[in-house]
């Protein structure tokens, strides 16, 4: 009997083994294929400290069930595509493929886009752990809007391919797109006929040029999924994008979430993240859109944990939509396009809510190298003005202080968006200043220090002077104009200028020594635009980067420098042709700065 008995543990004991390793086979075999490389490797498994836990369990510490959402089938179908541009490999253009017309109607390569697959694959570059992050088992379904004008056909395809192929049909509710009044002919009847074969996909037709914000509307308005997703009319979303995304809402209603927005580039159609990667949305006071690092205090050891971001990009968003309905959704004042995205993003962090990127969500879009098509309205001056007006309080100031023509505009009646603030009893914007993005002041400071040097800036052997034309740096004879006026920033960049608050937003930028110095925007990142003004060694101006200095070589003929442009050299205190002078300078300040000559003095 204690024999049988023993025999029997003995069965049992064999069978929860199999069990077990069946289960974690699987699991091994799961992460092997997320791998984007496609090997059979260990690369992407859990490192040796990370939990098991987190992985195999159903339910979470919070006590909501969650699973795994990944479509696997999807992704080894993936993982086996061959051809032009799959796996997010760049198709270089050739020949006819790089002239003019294959760009004139989108401004990007249509022809490089048509040769690629509608549902090409692409290369899994999110962190490691968004491989393994679970995601709430149930989750709201989401009405995905697209907003297109006279959109290129292959893009606008793939970007319904992409997906469709790519979201939980559980989870996609409809996709919605909005023709703002196309005047291509394949987007007519041609494309009525396309989306017979796609239920899900609805098109609403404008019967007028609405513009960007107003056609998003129009979509939201048609929306009935709990959860509404902004996109644009020329994405491809990446494996498990949606869950990540709308998982923060459906545990708060009044976060707003974005995704990563990576690079498709628009003439090789090469998939990349954005330099930097995960960062936080900011801008200077001009209102132009920047990204900073995320601060210390708010960077989670888990790179797969959404992030508070203090102004979204814009185009690519999540949110509740009876939420986004309670918060006025656009100011319906806002006209055509820009703006949209600070007063959405004031409106949302100072009333309540809060904006959320989402790491392990990661969203390619295309960024044309121009605007193929007429711009209609008034700019987005008017629009900056009804935010600044309505949001930005005494730090409107400011903006005024760098754009001083936009006093003067008649920006509409703001009554009912000061009601709107008043009603819903909203912080200050001190308070997001403060509170949300302090980080924004470090990078971009209300009140511009002075500069370090301004001025003309003379060279010693030529007697020449510096000036800014079409994105390059010349050398030229010295005159009172403008063009030939740069100031050596509080950031210690140089950029072309009178005044802080006149200064461009280009800075002087190079990389390679023996190449001419161009004018880059400036991303007060340092880099390739951290200059030193070294008056000890007769005023030269070196380039930390690479560790070279600015020479003047337009003395030395045509063969050695035919464009007279300014290009980087090799440092010697002895040339004369890299021995500057700058019309005026704060000698304390370029002390302060020059104490680390290979890196920024804070």
């Amino acid at each position: 009997m204690r024999f049988k008995f023993k025999k029997l543990l003995a069965v049992v004991f064999l069978f929860l083994v199999f069990i077990f390793t069946k289960q974690f086979s699987g699991i091994l075999l799961k992460s092997r294929n997320v791998n984007h490389q496609g090997q059979s490797n260990q690369d992407s498994l859990l490192e040796v400290g990370d939990t098991w836990d987190n992985t195999l369990s159903k339910t979470s510490k919070d006590g909501k069930e969650r699973k795994d959402w990944h479509n696997y089938e999807q992704i080894n179908k993936d993982l086996n595509r061959k051809g032009p541009g799959e796996n997010g490999k760049p198709l270089r253009p050739t020949g006819s493929e790089t002239a003019s017309d294959a760009y004139k109607d989108n401004g990007f390569n249509i022809v490089i886009s048509d040769k690629i697959s509608l549902d090409r694959s692409l290369p899994d570059i999110r962190a490691k752990q968004c491989q393994f992050r679970k995601y709430l088992s149930q989750l709201p379904s989401a009405s995905i809007i697209i907003p297109f004008h006279n959109e290129g056909w292959s893009t606008l395809l793939r970007s319904i391919h992409s997906l469709i192929n790519r979201t939980p049909a559980e989870l996609l509710h409809e996709i919605i797109l909005v023709d703002d009044f196309s005047s291509m002919s394949h987007l007519g009847a041609k494309l009525d006929e396309y989306l017979k074969d796609y239920p899900k996909v609805k098109l609403i037709r404008l019967r007028k040029r609405e513009g960007l914000i107003r056609a998003r509307l129009s979509g939201v308005d048609a929306a009935t999924g709990q959860i509404m997703v902004i996109l644009d009319s020329h994405i491809e979303v990446t494996s498990n994008w949606l869950p990540p995304l709308i998982e923060p809402i459906a545990l708060n209603r009044t976060a707003i979430t974005c995704p990563m927005i990576d690079v498709i580039n628009n003439e090789n159609f090469q998939y990349n993240t954005q330099a930097g990667d995960a960062m936080r949305g900011a801008f200077d006071w001009e209102l132009y859109y920047k990204r900073i690092p995320i601060p210390a205090d708010k960077r989670s050891s888990d790179p797969s944990d959404p992030f508070e971001d203090p102004v979204m990009a814009g185009g690519l968003f999540a949110a509740d939509r009876s939420y986004f309905l309670e918060i006025g959704q656009y100011d319906p004042g806002l006209e055509i396009w820009g703006g949209e995205q600070y007063e959405l993003s004031f409106k949302v962090w100072m009333c309540g809510g809060r904006i959320l990127d989402s790491p392990c969500s990661r969203v390619g879009h295309i960024y044309r190298k121009f605007v193929p098509y007429k711009s209609i309205g008034g700019g987005v001056n008017r629009n900056y003005k009804r935010v600044a007006e309505v949001w930005m309080d005494e730090y409107k100031e400011y903006l005024y202080k760098k754009r001083p023509h936009m006093r003067g505009l008649n920006m509409g009646d703001i009554s009912q968006q000061k009601k709107l603030r008043e009603d819903m009893k909203c912080k200050s914007f001190h308070w997001f200043m403060t509170e949300v993005a302090p980080d924004i002041l470090k990078y971009y400071p209300a009140e511009i220090p002075s500069p370090a040097a301004w001025g003309n800036v003379v060279n010693k052997a030529t007697g020449e002077c510096f000036e800014a034309r079409g994105g390059k740096i010349f050398i030229k004879r010295c005159n009172k104009q403008s063009a030939q006026s740069f100031l050596l920033t509080w950031s210690e960049d140089i950029r072309p200028g009178v005044d802080v608050y006149r200064a461009k937003t280009e800075c002087f930028d190079s990389a390679t020594v023996g190449k001419p110095v161009t004018l880059y925007p400036c991303h007060q990142m340092h880099g390739n635009q951290l200059w030193k003004y070294r008056i000890n060694n007769g005023g030269q101006l070196y380039h930390s980067q690479t560790q070279s200095c600015a020479t003047d070589y337009s003395s030395e003929g045509r063969d050695a420098n035919p464009n007279g442009e300014l290009l980087l050299a090799e440092c010697d205190p002895n040339d004369t042709r890299q021995q500057w002078h700058w019309q005026y300078s704060d000698n304390s300040k370029i002390s302060r700065f020059n104490l680390h000559i290979d890196r920024a003095a804070s």
